[in-house]
């Protein structure tokens, strides 16, 4: 007896020995099925193995301790903390009172019992064989067994002795050093030998030097301030580890917290309580940040639609391979029927054709996916800045991807299937296609498609958050596409009458068999709406970014500045500037210094003080000075005051202390200011002002100097003004429109000392004659390294885009893709135009006629693809954009609802018109030279079908 196990395992056999037996047809079917998998697993694996898992994070944290505890500067007072120790809030209200702020000690929340060991960082400037590089100081005992995980030891070993360090290892290339070398810091004497090289395995570009407590950071803090120097700031913790216990559980942690000490428990980390049993979280006020942020839905919103416009991709590629496969062995087909097979056996060879491929598929992408991504691994973690944790490799995931090639198989594999089931035996055996009219419903169909499928992601877009309808609706309008395909081919054809002939020929070959050309149109169609909805999406972010970018400075402007040690090396940074610097303009500028000379910018030290501008109470936003503005005002007073002048929020950030400078007129003509009364106001004397809030109804500015900083702390407190001199200057007020850079006022040195104001020595603004280029940049840092000095450097180069890691994958992958289907579809549509091409050898046509023809043939099988695929792929990036002018919006009218003063979002579609040039160029060039080459150059006569 006969069932149906017998039928499909005959079939299954000769789908085998058929795929073994045209090799080459069978490895472009499964070429075009295996290339996704091969992307989307390597994908899959690369993200869940640079995802670490929370034991993988707490022994790069911990090493092998129980617990990090940390000082939050609360002085003491209780406080409440998340689970991973990241945020926390004092337990009491402090509205009325000074908020806490002062050390903890540490060392008294430490159980009894419990091993400790200090951890401790700074920064400070080494000397390298190139000058002076500020790095990272971590005085930590490495090669204790509680430390291992937190650094990787590269070469040699961790330092045993105070006159031994360790260097991460990008420290030691960046600083020309090696192990043995010796290191001296600035303003330290002593030497340091070298004994070892690490990394850090979460920050592989770190700058730092390991060393033991104690050994490095004490002695140069004391030595800095010896010179005179702003000294070394360190922020110790403490890694603890309970004797023969589970750790720090989250009743333990809560415990400790009331002693005013920040615990990181790995315990907590690998078991977390319930949202419930958080404090925290339960605070009235408290604003729990989540995942679920407009950039971020944006993101996931274009990874969701280009991965589900993905699946439908492999499925369009994988079709025309099948049918083609089907058409090429219809002499076999129909001798299944002239041997008494029916319609459902065909359709099983088919099918089984499609599982046979889809099996192979899956393994060899899967097996590649592995392979490409464990030998690419340490290049993707150098890219990242971070070591991978266990490579992780997911079965069920995999195998879904693998289950997903299958399925993808068979379903390519149904349409030729039925197709093949209903040819009679005498046209399968013939080798006769017929003559088909084009379907009349299908272009309907199409429409209807195209139409819905517009609205229902338009519909998307605009009245709801929910990506996968966007995605739905765009996947229903490329399969409307789709369906149109066969009728837009025939329009295609009509441009024929205006082509020379070879491309005419082409042309109307591929109008006159739509049965061979759809399908192949339908795979670069598929291939090429991935890569252009990828490639809007992008460009519209990029021009949004743009339009959006806020400049520090003129376009090629470079300012320096020297905020610390009262500006004894600013000469020499001015001077290092000039010389590697292609320089225009230079102005020195100056900052108001209260106090002695050797004061540093917001310096808190012994005899320094600060100074503050007046802002005239008239001229004070009224929604800064409320206690609490939500009660105070109304919706529509918070959004008429967010509109008023006084409310306005400066865009540019400037290192300079209240946007007050000391310099001359130079200072406009770096800065772009074209003001004639602005020049003349400062060689009068007169103070430029840029903000009219700090000029009161005299029409002058007042500047108060503070000299005893506690008094004005306790003034503060208690809401009175701070006792100081008051310097009275005479304005000049610039239009409103000036743009200063982030600057409030402008006066000369002259006028600074005439009224008495100390002043110091603060940087330089410059101009340049062209874009300082890398090579100079390197020049100036290393010429500013040797200062020994902390430096701010900002050369303005205008806006630069970022790309995002995942657009750039997804671009990668889409272009892949695209150059892989419109390369086999080639090598399908010529496979299936080999008829035509032995009838032009038979009758005499040479070499270059059918390379021309077959080149041309697939030449206009890829251009109309591209055209469509083009105007397919624009609708889903359409959409993506519209979704996040919603989401911006939604943020901008909450924004103004708090009285915040922010312009409208800008959230542009851009139509990367350069890319679709490209690709309408290269992809058809691509596949015309391809068919091309691959065409024979001798005469091949086919052998006549037996009848």
């Amino acid at each position: 007896m006969r069932t149906w196990y017998h039928s499909w395992r005959a079939a299954l056999r000769i789908a085998r020995r058929d795929a073994i037996r045209n090799k080459g047809r069978s490895f472009l079917v499964l070429a075009m099925i295996a290339l996704p998998i091969l992307g989307v697993g390597a994908i899959d694996l690369t993200i869940r193995s640079s995802e670490l898992s929370a034991a993988e994070a707490m022994d790069r944290e911990l090493g092998g301790a129980d617990a990090r505890f940390s000082d939050p500067e609360l002085a003491g007072e209780p406080l409440m903390q998340d689970p991973e120790g990241n945020a926390y809030q004092p337990t009491k209200d402090f509205d009325e009172g000074p908020y806490p702020d002062g050390p903890t000690d540490l060392r008294k929340a430490i159980p009894a019992g419990a091993a400790v060991l200090e951890d401790s960082s700074g920064s400070g400037r080494l000397r390298t064989t190139h000058g002076l590089l500020n790095t990272q100081i971590r005085e930590l005992k490495a090669a204790d067994p509680m430390a291992r995980g937190i650094m990787s030891l590269d070469e040699g070993r961790f330092p045993e002795k105070s006159g031994e360090v360790a260097a991460t290892t990008h420290f030691l290339e960046a600083s020309g050093l090696r192990v043995g070398s010796k290191l001296t810091a600035r303003g330290l004497d002593a030497e340091y030998r070298i004994v070892g090289s690490y990394e850090l395995p979460n920050e592989l570009d770190a700058d730092e030097v390991n060393a033991l407590p104690g050994a490095l950071l004490a002695p140069l803090d004391k030595a800095l301030k010896a010179a005179d120097l702003p000294g070394t700031q360190s922020d110790t913790t403490y890694l603890v580890k309970l004797a023969g216990s589970g750790g720090f559980t989250w009743n333990m942690v809560q415990e400790i917290n009331t002693k005013g000490v920040l615990v990181a428990s790995r315990a907590v980390a690998l078991d977390p309580p319930a949202r419930s049993d958080i404090p925290l979280y339960q605070k009235e006020g408290w604003l729990d940040y989540d995942q679920s942020t407009g950039a971020q839905t944006a993101e996931l919103a274009a990874v969701g639609t280009v991965v589900g416009l993905a699946m439908l991709e492999i499925c369009l590629l994988a079709g025309p391979a099948f049918a083609v496969g089907a058409r090429r062995s219809r002499r076999q087909l129909g001798l299944v029927g002239a041997n008494g097979g029916d319609r459902h056996h065909v359709r099983a060879i088919v099918l089984g054709g499609g599982l046979v491929i889809g099996v192979t598929a899956a393994f060899v992408g899967t097996v590649l996916a592995i392979g490409l991504t464990f030998a690419l691994q340490p290049v993707l973690e150098d890219y990242m800045g971070a070591r991978f944790g266990s490579f992780d490799m997911r079965p069920l995931e995999l195998g879904g991807i693998a289950l997903l090639a299958v399925l993808t198989g068979l379903l390519a594999a149904i349409v030729p299937a039925v197709t093949a089931s209903r040819q009679t035996v005498l046209a399968s055996l013939t080798g006769r296609r017929g003559v088909r009219k084009s379907s009349r419903v299908l272009p309907v169909v199409g429409l209807i498609a195209v139409a819905i499928g517009a609205a229902i992601a338009l519909y998307g877009s605009l009245m709801t958050d929910q990506f996968a309808i966007v995605a739905g609706g765009s996947a229903l309008a490329e399969l409307g596409v789709v369906a149109l395909t066969p009728a837009l081919v025939g329009l295609f054809g009509r441009i024929g009458r205006w082509l020379p002939l070879s491309p005419r020929l082409a042309l109307r070959d591929s109008v006159r068999n739509r049965g061979r050309t759809a399908p192949a149109v339908a795979a670069v169609l598929a291939a090429i709406a991935g890569t252009v909805a990828v490639s809007t999406y992008t460009a519209s972010s990029d021009a949004q970014q743009k339009a959006t970018y806020i400049p520090n400075l003129p376009h090629g402007a470079v300012s320096v500045m020297v905020t610390e040690g009262g500006g004894q090396d600013v000469p020499a940074v001015r001077q290092a500037v000039q010389q590697s610097l292609p320089v225009d303009v230079r102005a020195e500028v100056e900052r108001i210094n209260v106090g002695k000379p050797s004061c540093s910018m917001y310096s808190a030290d012994e005899g320094c003080g600060q100074f503050e501008v007046i802002v005239p109470e008239a001229n004070r936003c009224p929604l800064w000075e409320a206690d609490d503005a939500e009660t105070e005002f109304t919706t529509a007073e918070r959004r008429k005051l967010g509109k008023d002048w006084r409310c306005r929020e400066d865009e540019v950030f400037t290192e300079v202390d209240s946007g007050v400078l000391i310099g001359d007129a130079n200072v406009l003509k770096v800065l772009g200011i074209k003001d004639p009364a602005a020049e003349k106001a400062l060689a009068e004397g007169k103070v430029v002002s840029f903000d009219k809030r700090n000029v009161n109804k005299d029409g002058k500015i007042g500047i108060r100097l503070i000299t005893d900083i506690e008094a004005a702390d306790k003034a503060f407190e208690q809401g009175k003004e701070p006792p100081g001199e008051i310097k009275s200057f005479p304005v000049h007020q610039t239009p409103e429109d000036t743009n200063a850079y982030g600057l409030s006022m402008l006066m000369t040195p002259a006028t600074a000392k005439a009224a008495g104001v100390g002043t110091a020595p603060l940087g330089a603004y410059f101009s340049t004659t062209s874009l300082p280029t890398g090579a100079q940049q390197q020049k100036l840092d290393g010429e500013i390294n040797k200062t020994g000095s902390e430096v701010s450097l900002r050369i303005e180069q205008g806006y630069v885009g970022e790309t995002d890691i995942v657009l750039l994958a997804l671009t990668v992958f889409a272009g892949l893709v695209t150059i892989g289907a419109a390369g086999i579809a080639t090598g399908l549509a010529q496979a299936d135009a080999e008829a035509d091409l032995k009838t032009l050898a038979a009758v005499g046509a040479p070499a270059r006629v059918r390379r021309t023809l077959s080149g041309f043939q697939c030449g206009v099988v890829a251009v109309m693809g591209v055209v469509l695929g083009s105007a397919a792929g624009v609708l889903p990036a359409i959409g993506l954009r519209l979704t996040e002018e919603r989401s911006q919006n939604k943020w901008y009218q909450q924004a103004l609802d708090q009285g915040g003063q922010m312009a409208e979002p800008y959230v542009p579609i851009v139509v990367p018109w350069g890319t679709l040039a490209a690709l309408l160029v290269a992809v058809p060039l691509g596949a015309a030279v391809l068919a091309a080459l691959v065409t024979r150059s001798h005469r091949t006569l086919g052998r006549r079908a037996a009848t």
